[in-house]
């Protein structure tokens, strides 16, 4: 009987086309053969170039794209080294594409020498807020923030709390009350400042080689033996991962926060935590205002099991003060934002109930580098 339910549920299947599969996708994917003709193009690419399948198949991509650009370029370097190479922040602007900025992946097809299929993703600030641009534009607003409280607010906050406690000591015994609720919030309020004077332009401190697994089996021992004791940690790391170019301190701050995070996430019965390494190849960063394309091979990723990042705060999360923790100031994920762009990095999220992901892509230490 067992068999005979089995041979009906494969009956029942329905048979996928791979075009119709692929056709499905949001991303643009075009197939080049070893001329780089173009020979197969999804929907989304017909969207993109503004041309059917029919007129597209068998025009150079050279016709589409002009020849400098960075597409090109990776396209060779993935015939050449045989691997799946991809780029962030590559800037499509064409008469077809308009202007556009994606992430590029191109893959070789391994059956097929010569021939690699690409694979382009229009970046926006909706669907990538936690990617290079919007990081960056967070840690910048903090900066400025910080660089404002610390000189507009500090200094006449010192004048306030001096006159109420001047006050003080003449003032009833009932007026004393709101004297002291004065000196009070003033000392809050430069607490607070001080907080975020760590967001200023100072230099972002010493860097040099920094081990990732010592940095992060720091962090789950904080962790374990604090905030996240009902929490299980599952560690999935890289053991050949070379090593960080950064500050260890800072790196330290930016995954205990993350990690934080996760832990409070996670529920209090079942709870976990995944911390995990991995090198990814051909990962690369426009590096905004010049040509200078940043390598960043190293990721780190935090995962918990937790509800999710609500809908209405993903396109603000690393703003400051943006948080759902009833008693959070939202300094955390601004804090990381801005450490990991001094690094030259990228943080970025994925969250669905169950599954929320951070990951970070940092840059390796190369022969050069001062330290």
């Amino acid at each position: 009987m067992g068999r005979v339910n089995a041979m009906r549920r494969r009956a029942t299947v329905p048979s996928f086309e791979p075009a119709s599969v692929l056709g499905a996708l949001a991303s643009a994917v075009v197939a080049l053969d070893a001329d780089n003709l173009i020979r197969y193009v999804n929907a989304a690419a017909e969207q993109l170039f503004q041309s059917g399948a029919h007129y597209l198949c068998g025009t150079p991509i050279t016709d589409l794209l002009p020849s400098d650009s960075p597409v090109l370029a990776l396209v060779e370097q993935a015939r050449h080294e045989a691997l799946v190479v991809s780029e962030y922040g590559i800037l499509l602007d064409t008469p077809r594409t308009g202007h556009r900025t994606v992430t590029v992946q191109v893959s070789p097809l391994v059956e097929v020498p010569g021939c690699v299929v690409i694979s382009l993703h229009e970046q926006s600030i909706a669907l990538k807020i936690g990617g290079s641009l919007a990081s960056r534009n967070a840690a910048r607003s903090v900066t400025a923030m910080a660089a404002m409280l610390a000189h507009e607010v500090k200094n006449p906050l010192s004048g306030i709390r001096g006159a109420a406690q001047l006050l003080e000591a003449a003032a009833s015994e009932d007026d004393r009350v709101l004297t002291r609720l004065i000196v009070d919030e003033a000392d809050r309020i430069v607490a607070l400042v001080d907080r975020m004077e760590v967001f200023s332009d100072k230099a972002p401190g010493e860097r040099g080689p920094v081990n990732i697994h010592q940095v992060l089996e720091h962090v789950r021992r904080i962790a374990e033996n604090g905030f996240a004791r009902h929490v299980r940690f599952v560690e999935n790391y890289d053991p050949s991962l070379p090593p960080v170019f950064g500050n260890r301190d800072q790196l330290i701050q930016v995954f205990l926060n993350l990690v934080k995070n996760a832990a409070e996430a996670a529920p209090a019965e079942g709870g976990e935590v995944v911390l995990s390494t991995a090198y990814q190849h051909g990962v690369r960063l426009a590096v905004p205002g010049s040509e200078a394309r940043r390598h960043l091979p190293l990721l780190v990723s935090v995962l918990d099991n937790g509800a999710g990042i609500p809908e209405d705060l993903r396109p603000h999360l690393f703003d400051a003060f943006v948080t759902t923790k009833p008693t959070g100031t939202g300094l955390g994920l601004a804090l990381v934002a801005k450490i990991i762009g001094d690094h030259g990095g990228v943080v970025e999220f994925d969250s669905m109930p169950r599954r929320t992901l951070f990951r970070v892509m940092l840059p390796m230490v190369q022969e050069g580098d001062g330290y």
